[in-house]
């Protein structure tokens, strides 16, 4: 036998006896390593069974508990009973379904008894009765808003929710009427005129040190979308030129990945959780920010030291774990087939990752930086009136998922830009990109695909 045959039958030998002992290895595994697999199997039961209950219990966070903010919207401004009206035992003419739904709120159909949704396709409902929306509360089925009852049946408080602003439904039932969409802004929701019902505003016109007129005036100026939550720390109403404050309601969906939330990045999703639970809902709740002590930027925060709040119990810190766990889970919606041109959105998304260079920011898959995603008002070419009213003086690189849900109420914080080819012919101007026409309608059907 030569060498090299010698070689070879010695290499599968070798091969051989490994293969078997091997095999006798497995054989004789050890009860423990078993054991073991078993552990890692359980552990990772354990994970998927702790993930859903998170998610079942910030989900029921998100969308009914007030976190005790009852006691300012229902004890303190006396909302309910502009609801309920004198002939409920409320004040003035009370609301209506219709009228409610007028203002943005919104009715989920899930929580309607089968015999009331074929009443209402009927036409049998009346919707101009403040019984009706009372009937509604009772159903928990106006989103955002929670009735409190007495022992009689008769609205005593109400209180509010995540869901008021970050919710809308489908329509799928009628408009206003239909299944939950949790996350989205709702961009119908009159904020101003909701908080306008209050039949004594004097709580709000003592914090800001104004009269209750002056309190109203600012409400009515919102309009439908927007919301001021600068207001209670800065006591600005409106802008230099004269236009509102207040800003576009962010969505809360799509939110994995990214760092900063809000429009000017105050903080992380879970400490906007607070901020919003504790100085905006207005619940009994634990929150610290020392930055609101900077009396030059937030006078009325400083005053009033909003950013050291503690209440016994505290009704807020428990639900946000679980809250910020099932916010992180709400996926950026995708947009519906046929309502962007698929070639074109191909050729913009090159031009998107190229030319254009959005992708230098708005990096993908989370389309924001990752990291501190903010920016000054020069580096984007706006003013810097909202961005001096956050602690950083900046504005956050907006993630661009389900984008195409903004386009109602329009885009940026305050929507400056009533759609997409303007917010492309800003950037295409102020970074001298010399995009072509095709080119831009190309970069404006990518981001309707996002």
């Amino acid at each position: 036998m030569s060498r090299t045959l010698k070689s070879l039958s010695a290499i599968l030998f070798l091969c051989s006896l490994g293969l078997v002992l091997g095999l006798r290895g497995i054989e004789s595994t050890p009860a423990g390593a078993a054991a073991g697999g078993d552990k890692a199997r359980e552990s990772d039961r354990s994970v998927m069974t702790h993930a859903r209950a998170m998610i079942e219990e910030g989900r029921r966070t998100f969308r009914f508990d007030t976190f005790g903010d009852e006691q300012f919207w229902g004890d303190a401004l006396r909302i309910h009973q502009a609801i309920a009206g004198a002939a409920l035992g409320g004040v003035g003419p009370g609301v209506g379904p219709r009228a409610a739904l007028g203002a943005g709120l919104k009715v989920d159909v899930n929580a309607l008894p089968k015999p009331l949704q074929d009443q209402l396709r009927a036409g049998t409902v009346d919707l101009d009765s403040p019984k009706t929306t009372i009937a509604l509360l009772r159903l928990h089925a106006v989103v955002g808003l929670t009735g409190f009852f007495d022992g009689t049946g008769r609205l005593r408080s109400i209180g509010i929710q995540c869901a008021l602003c970050h919710s809308t439904v489908d329509d799928s039932f009628a408009p206003g009427i239909g299944h939950r969409l949790d996350g989205w802004a709702n961009r119908d929701l009159n904020v101003g005129a909701v908080v306008g019902l209050s039949p004594d505003l004097t709580p709000v016109a003592g914090l800001l040190g104004v009269d209750e007129a002056t309190v109203r005036t600012v409400l009515a100026s919102w309009g439908p979308g927007k919301f001021d939550a600068a207001l209670f720390l800065d006591g600005k109403a409106f802008r230099p030129d004269g236009a509102t404050a207040a800003t576009l309601l962010p969505p809360a969906f799509g939110l994995a990945g990214v760092n900063l939330h809000t429009w000017t990045g105050w903080g992380s999703v879970t400490h906007w959780n607070a901020f919003v639970a504790n100085l905006e809902m207005h619940g009994q709740g634990i929150f610290f920010d020392p930055r609101l002590d900077e009396a030059a930027q937030f006078p009325i925060a400083a005053a009033n030291r909003s950013g050291h709040v503690k209440n016994d119990p505290d009704l807020v810190t428990p639900r946000l774990a679980a809250l910020h766990f099932y916010q992180l889970a709400l996926e950026a919606p995708r947009p519906h087939k046929g309502s962007f041109d698929a070639a074109a959105a191909a050729r913009g998304g090159a031009v998107f990752n190229g030319k254009a260079q959005c992708a230098s920011c708005h990096v993908p898959p989370i389309y924001t930086e990752p990291g501190w995603n903010l920016h000054t008002a020069a580096e984007i070419g706006i003013d810097d009136f909202q961005a001096n009213r956050s602690p950083d003086r900046r504005y956050r690189t907006t993630p661009l998922k389900g984008l195409w849900t903004h386009e109602k109420g329009g885009f940026y914080h305050d929507g400056r830009f009533a759609n997409l080819e303007l917010v492309v012919g800003h950037y295409d101007t102020f970074f001298a990109l010399g995009l072509s026409a095709r080119e831009k309608s190309d970069l404006v059907q990518f981001l309707k695909s996002l």
